[in-house]
């Protein structure tokens, strides 16, 4: 709900508006040319501010003898007096630069709100401008030294600037984490949960059947089970269909794996990333030993055939269980599901994206870029705002998945490898 100060200046605004369509007036700016001179010493820029202050000034002054008339001549309808004047800030280039208010009073001694005003002191959003700066890898405590533009400007110290971008940042997690998914349509859905500042991070990542991959929401835990049912959890609320046939690609845990049956079902295609199950495997092994079996796991994954592949895995499982039977148990732990995208025959090219959660990890590498200033971490929700601006960051530098053309093959597979309707009836009841 809007505040009453709210309302008078959109009223003011309007009212503004109108007056300047009534009419058309103009208003003429004189400008010395030896000032002008002296501004252009300091360059063009200089120019530009300081003409466009004035200018301000006359289109306020223009507004305000719209409402109470020319000065020094009476007026039997006056309605309204001039009332001096009062230090106010317009923003400009994401800094307040002090500007003098008219003030104007009703007869009756109610304050006047100029629309003018109004639209130079909301002018551009500044907690946007900060949170688009920050994001570019500006710190708190150089912002001001390096955006300022006007000599006179404030408002650029480190604790306003921090202020700025908590609320600019805190709107942003907020819009994302309540996005309606009613309407969005997913082929793959990519979660990864990502140890960060000693907390638990979990991503979601969809891939639209259009190609297009969209950041669905993050969450802070301190366990990654809890983590991972809570976000799904929210996922359920905003509206996605679980329903609907599509491929889950996971990290690989535990947790995530329960989570998504229990809201997908015990038959939904999930696909075990390939690059954690290689990288859980190569840990348990020497230095010495990690090449010759990371070029046998990579052979095995390179095969275009489901048997094949399978017959590869298997025989290298054979082979670790001589060499290291942790490594072979690793390997045999959920094997079957990181062939999922060789058995629903995805096409090599959609395969390179479906087969991990690589996407996720390289947004996260944009994520780690963009923290880089933050040197202490604190409770509350600063981990979520700074990962989930970072991921927005990382959102505007998707492009659409290597092999998009061949999502509607891997529907149709989908669909006829998937649960058969009574099984999702039954879930839709059970739910």
């Amino acid at each position: 709900m809007k505040k009453p100060y709210q309302i008078e200046a959109q009223r003011a605004v309007k009212q503004f508006e109108a007056m300047a369509a009534d009419g058309n007036p103009a208003v003429q700016m004189m400008l010395p040319v030896a000032e002008m001179v002296g501004w252009l010493r300091k360059g063009v820029g200089e120019l530009v501010r300081q003409a466009g202050l004035q200018l301000m000034d006359l289109l306020m002054q223009e507004e305000v003898r719209g409402l109470v008339g020319e000065r020094s001549q009476r007026q039997a309808e006056r309605t309204a007096n001039r009332w001096g004047s009062e230090r106010g800030y317009c923003v400009v280039m994401g800094q307040k630069v002090p500007v003098e208010r008219p003030r104007v009073r009703t007869t009756d001694d109610k304050e006047v709100r100029l629309g003018s005003y109004e639209m130079f002191h909301r002018g551009e959003p500044l907690t946007e401008t900060v949170w688009e700066k920050l994001m570019l890898g500006l710190s708190t405590r150089k912002y001001g030294q390096a955006i300022r533009q006007f000599t006179e400007a404030y408002g650029l110290e480190k604790s306003a600037v921090s202020e700025h971008f908590i609320g600019a940042s805190r709107t942003k997690l907020k819009e994302m984490m309540e996005r309606r998914l009613d309407k969005t349509r997913l082929c793959a859905l990519l979660v990864d949960a990502t140890p960060f500042e000693g907390q638990q991070m979990v991503a979601a990542l969809g891939i639209g059947q259009d190609g297009r991959k969209t950041i669905l929401g993050v969450r802070q835990g301190a366990t990654e089970n809890a983590t991972v049912v809570g976000e799904l959890g929210d996922l359920v609320n905003r509206g996605l269909d679980f329903t609907e046939p599509r491929l889950y690609v996971l990290d690989g845990g535990k947790a995530l794996t329960a989570a998504v049956k229990k809201y997908a079902g015990e038959s939904v295609a999930i696909q075990r990333c390939q690059v954690h199950k290689r990288r859980n495997v190569l840990d348990h092994l020497t230095d010495e030993q990690k090449p010759t079996v990371a070029k046998k796991l990579n052979a095995a994954y390179a095969l275009e055939d489901h048997a094949a592949a399978k017959q590869a895995l298997n025989a290298l499982h054979r082979e670790l269980m001589d060499l290291n039977p942790s490594a072979a148990r690793s390997l045999g732990e959920g094997m079957e599901e990181t062939l999922t995208v060789h058995r629903l025959h995805v096409p090599m090219q959609l395969r390179k994206t479906l087969a991990s959660t690589n996407v996720i990890e390289s947004a996260f590498s944009i994520v780690e870029r963009v923290c880089r200033n933050v040197k202490r971490w604190h409770g509350g929700d600063q981990r979520e705002r700074w990962v989930g601006s970072g991921l927005l960051v990382a959102q505007k530098q998707f492009r659409r998945i290597t092999g998009y053309k061949q999502i509607p093959a891997l529907i149709r597979e989908l669909k006829t490898q998937g649960p058969s309707k009574p099984e999702v009836v039954k879930r839709r009841k059970a739910s």
